[in-house]
């Protein structure tokens, strides 16, 4: 993809100033990092730990992205999947434990629960928020909250700041080094760097997630069973209500999740196309509004059938959806390497790998999810998957990273963009620190600077 943007004809995305615009500069900083989600906070923790002026905006008032905005409200790929292994394996630690650990100090995540061959927590969105404001805050970091980024300021090919916008105006952010962990590859598109949408245009489609109250949980997981993948028996349940007309199901296949509260659960149900049938890309907004919209009639749908067809849900209603519709897939960078389905597929280790990622390719595209699992074992992400091919002083965090796209349906989970973050802001801190450009960071310097933090490599 280049930075014509043809996918949107009618929207101008490049934005670039070859020289600092005549708008007042709001921070100079050493490290930015534009996008609060789970990359984001790793990656604006960690930089300000080691010592690094750091700023990080989000456009939400709150931080969490996909997470929190989004409700996936499970930490995934912490687990190995196995066939014969009956206990949770925990395979990835560093950032990702020490946020983990945080949120069940606070009671905000579950134990280990039954997903497929594998294993997730789910946790409470308003305690990941609160615990990532307290992360970022203790660190030193400064916040801005209700802030996007229009535009990027370029010296040649180096980018030196960004342009923002709030309800106040807009400003200038002087940054040198910039991390992208917005998941649109925001800054990377704006500068008019290479990308890529899924598979030759082909995404995956998102979902609205949803709560449930008042729901009588021991009578509901004695009909559920201990997976949160739904039996066979309700898939047929669900099949039946469709064709029959009572309801509107187009995703046969369900997850469920137990949440941290009393009586609650976690929805994972609906399956978003537009009305012509196409993959919705919400890159678009008229196709991220589709979404919205049709993904709240959704939840109304299932929350009916299920408040009619599973036992304990006869009482239940609809507590919340996400704040947005939930996104599995946008922009792709183009990086200087690129995480293939190969690499995902063969299990593949190597000695620059910053993340082990044992999730399966979970793939959310078409009629139905098509999982493919890692049995016993688990993959290294490269670190210049996260460096883009163009481009100096920028680096990505979280699902934007370099990837096929069944490498990506397997790499965008939680847990990974915790480490990647971290990844992310090691390199930015060892390129101030021995004016290297990132990447030319050896991936086994920030390997082993992370398993001196912690994580499991």
């Amino acid at each position: 993809m280049d930075s014509n943007n043809t996918d949107f004809p009618a929207w101008h995305l490049e934005s670039r100033y070859d020289a600092v615009p005549d708008l007042p500069v709001l921070a100079e900083v050493d490290v930015l990092v534009v996008g609060g989600g789970a990359a984001g906070v790793a990656a604006a923790t960690t930089a300000a730990e080691h010592g690094k002026r750091t700023l990080v905006i989000e456009r939400y008032g709150f931080f969490g992205g996909a997470a929190v905005a989004g409700m996936s409200g499970t930490i995934c790929g912490m687990y190995l999947a196995s066939d014969v292994h009956a206990e949770p394996r925990q395979v990835v630690q560093g950032f990702t434990e020490r946020f983990r650990a945080e949120l069940a100090r606070r009671n905000g995540v579950t134990a280990p629960q039954r997903y497929g061959k594998t294993w997730t927590v789910t946790h409470d969105p308003l305690m990941w928020s609160e615990t990532a404001d307290q992360f970022v805050e203790e660190a030193g970091a400064k916040t801005l909250f209700h802030t996007s980024v229009t535009g990027v300021i370029m010296e040649q090919d180096a980018c030196t700041g960004v342009v923002i916008e709030s309800a106040a105006g807009r400003s200038v952010i002087l940054a040198k080094r910039i991390i992208d962990a917005s998941g649109d590859a925001a800054v990377i598109a704006r500068a008019g760097y290479g990308y890529v949408f899924g598979d030759h245009g082909k995404i995956q489609n998102p979902t609205m997630f949803f709560r449930l109250g008042q729901i009588d949980m021991p009578r509901f997981l004695a009909y559920w069973g201990d997976d949160t993948i739904n039996p066979p028996k309700v898939s047929e349940a669900i099949e039946q209500a469709d064709s029959a007309g009572r309801y509107a199901l187009p995703r046969k296949k369900i997850w469920i999740f137990p949440t941290t509260r009393p009586g609650e659960l976690l929805v994972n149900a609906t399956r978003l196309t537009a009305r012509d049938g196409h993959m919705l890309n919400v890159i678009d907004p008229e196709d991220f509004t589709e979404a919205e919209i049709a993904g709240r009639r959704q939840v109304r749908e299932y929350a009916a059938f299920l408040a009619d067809n599973i036992p304990g849900c006869e009482a239940s209603y609809v507590v919340n959806t996400g704040t947005q519709v939930g996104v599995r897939q946008t922009r792709s960078i183009v990086g200087v390497e690129t995480l293939t389905n190969d690499d995902v597929l063969s299990c593949r280790k190597r000695d620059d790998g910053i993340c082990r990622v044992p999730w399966p390719i979970e793939l959310h595209a078409g009629e139905k999810p098509k999982l493919h699992w890692l049995l016993d074992d688990y993959y290294e992400v490269p670190y210049l998957a996260l460096v883009p091919e163009q481009g100096e002083n920028l680096i990505v965090a979280g699902r934007c990273l370099s990837a096929e796209h069944e490498a990506l349906a397997s790499a965008r989970v939680t847990a990974q963009c915790f480490e990647y973050g971290r990844a992310a802001a090691i390199a930015a801190i060892l390129s101030l620190d021995s004016g290297r450009r990132l990447r030319d960071i050896p991936g086994q310097e920030v390997r082993a600077t992370m398993q001196a933090l912690g994580s499991a490599l």
